[in-house]
């Protein structure tokens, strides 16, 4: 069940009719997961385009912005958008945080990881790094939401880089063949060692300055 997890316990957004498992069950009865892939696309650019203006340099994100930044996104997709999840997630043999336990670790996650992090204002580029990876593995650890983690993780990456004078990140580095050592990193980072996560931040800056350059 779902398009990428395994999933166990109550299961909210169940899959579409006729989208054979691939497409969770949405407010506008899409079936076809490219037609899906295209409309999450479209809404992401438009609340980017929104959060661009909400969140300035100095702001101080929490776990309820975490939370906005989702539902804004897939609200108009999503009955569940913006909810942490109560089903427990899986990818191969590697289980995320236990949907029980979700509030709790968001809240720790934003007393202890982001009120450290954020705003993201470094002019050192090894502390930018540095907070991007750990802002990015732990949420990612986490998982809190059904659907849209890793995007929603991105996204929160993105308005950091731009408190510090980036510009948007490309994440290119992130998909394709470089997803086994994305996640390799990751998994690296539940046991506090966020270096692999660092080395995919710092050559993501770099494509991304080489590209406006």
């Amino acid at each position: 069940m779902g398009r990428r997890y395994e999933v166990s316990g109550l299961v909210e957004g169940q899959s579409e009719p006729g989208s054979r498992g691939r497409v969770l069950r949405n407010l506008i009865g899409i079936n076809k997961k490219r037609e899906m892939d295209r409309v999450e696309l479209r809404e992401q650019l438009r609340a980017m385009d929104e959060f661009f203006d909400s969140y300035g340099r100095d702001h101080r994100f929490s776990a309820d912005d975490i939370r906005k930044i989702h539902r804004s996104w897939l609200g108009p997709i999503y009955a569940w958008a913006g909810q942490y999840r109560n089903v427990n997630l899986s990818k191969g043999d590697f289980t995320f945080a236990v949907a029980e336990h979700i509030p709790r670790l968001m809240e720790e996650f934003e007393r202890i990881i982001l009120r450290r992090y954020t705003p993201c204002r470094s002019e050192d580029s090894g502390n930018i790094v540095q907070s991007l990876a750990v802002v990015h593995t732990e949420l990612i650890l986490i998982h809190p939401f059904r659907e849209g983690n890793g995007k929603t993780a991105r996204m929160l990456a993105t308005l950091m880089g731009l408190q510090s004078g980036l510009p948007p990140l490309d994440f290119g580095t992130m998909g394709g063949k470089s997803r086994k050592g994305y996640f390799a990193a990751v998994q690296a980072g539940m046991g506090g060692d966020y270096g692999p996560m660092e080395k995919i931040f710092s050559a993501m800056i770099r494509r991304t300055l080489r590209k406006r350059a």
